[in-house]
């Protein structure tokens, strides 16, 4: 029996109707004060969930040290919870399944999000390139600091402000977790050699460089179970100064090492896609991640990266993914899956919208009605 991106997928213990899921992502847009969660985001959300569809929730910070934008939602606070748990509510109402990205950033974030004007934390003191810049709290511009060098006895905090935010997560209502191990951010850095230098058991080897992604899965399926965690990775990504020599080594390492694991899903960003929300990337002649790495897994793989609903429907059909993850088209679709059924035209998103305000470019897209 053919499979297309309507027939149904279990991922973990839920059965989902349909395979176009709904990406991770960053709008900034929480409450000033307390990067919580307000009505304008239930709105949102509730706008984009469907009966058995899997929405993945944007990055949230595990911890106050790992923020790097304005206004995004945390999962570290009781007010951060308490708004989340008004957002999964409201999915569950119209039938919709929604996991949480658990996040933090590393050195791609600046001293004005840190307490006491610190510096943000990375494997290395090793800065990202002049070529990016970094956004500070009241949403200037400037070069990124150099980051300061996580202590070996400071990574054991590391994971376990990973395990609060899966716990707080399970008591906002959420139906799992995604490990943000993508984009360059705190977990990716580790990974990858040109960033982590460490000497410890956090680095060289490829074994050490994978030990904290591993050690935060199995913190999170230490609250969770291993079927209502998921882990995504950029195996080609080049996202905020990042980008690995021998990439196949390294992820194939990882891949085989989750696997062994039981998750909900795998997500990877797609290479073509690897500009991280930040500009428009469509790389030529890259390799794909789910036709290098399905080999290696054989659980639920999600993939994410500009797809068409065409591009979505043959990866599904040809068995190289089992569900599509769109981003920027669900901003400017809140009934996507609708009008990818339907085969109808798509709403062109404003990038100008992405980050930050209110209403506009966020919960006021039109839905699809038939002529």
């Amino acid at each position: 029996m053919s499979v297309s991106l309507f027939s149904p997928l279990k991922v973990g213990p839920y059965e989902l109707s349909h395979r176009v899921v709904m990406a991770p992502l960053t709008r900034m847009r929480a409450a000033q004060q307390d990067n919580a969660p307000h009505e304008l985001n239930v709105e949102y959300y509730t706008q984009r969930a469907t009966k058995g569809g899997l929405i993945i929730a944007e990055a949230s910070p595990v911890v106050q040290t790992g923020r790097g934008n304005p206004r995004t939602p945390g999962i570290y606070s009781r007010e951060q919870i308490a708004g989340w748990r008004k957002i999964t509510d409201a999915v569950h109402a119209k039938g919709g399944v929604i996991f949480l990205q658990l996040w933090h950033v590393g050195r791609v974030s600046h001293s004005s999000f840190q307490p006491g004007g610190a510096l943000p934390v990375a494997p290395s003191a090793v800065p990202i390139s002049g070529n990016f810049t970094a956004m500070t709290a009241d949403g200037k511009q400037v070069p990124y600091e150099t980051p300061r060098a996580l202590e070996t006895s400071e990574i054991a905090g590391i994971v376990e402000s990973f395990r609060e935010g899966a716990r707080n997560a399970l008591e906002a209502g959420f139906d799992g977790v995604e490990i943000h191990g993508a984009n360059g951010y705190l977990l990716e850095q580790f990974l990858q050699s040109r960033i982590n230098q460490r000497t410890d058991q956090y680095g060289g080897s490829i074994e050490n460089r994978a030990r904290l992604l591993l050690e935060v899965t199995d913190a999170a399926i230490g609250v969770w179970g291993p079927d209502r965690v998921a882990v995504r990775l950029s195996p080609y990504g080049v996202a905020n100064d990042t980008g690995e020599a021998d990439p196949m080594s390294l992820y194939g390492h990882v891949v085989k090492a989750l696997a062994t694991r039981g998750l909900a899903y795998l997500h990877f960003i797609e290479p073509r896609s690897s500009g991280a929300g930040r500009a428009d990337v469509n790389h030529q002649n890259v390799p794909s991640a789910m036709e290098l790495f399905r080999p290696l897994w054989p659980g639920v793989l999600v993939t994410a990266g500009g797809f068409t609903r065409e591009a979505a429907e043959d990866a599904v059909t040809s068995g190289k993914a089992d569900a599509i993850a769109f981003g920027r088209h669900f901003i400017s679709n809140p009934d996507l899956p609708l009008r990818l059924k339907e085969k109808a035209p798509l709403t062109p998103y404003n990038r100008a919208t992405f980050y930050g305000g209110a209403e506009a470019g966020y919960t006021d897209y039109p839905y699809y009605e038939k002529v």
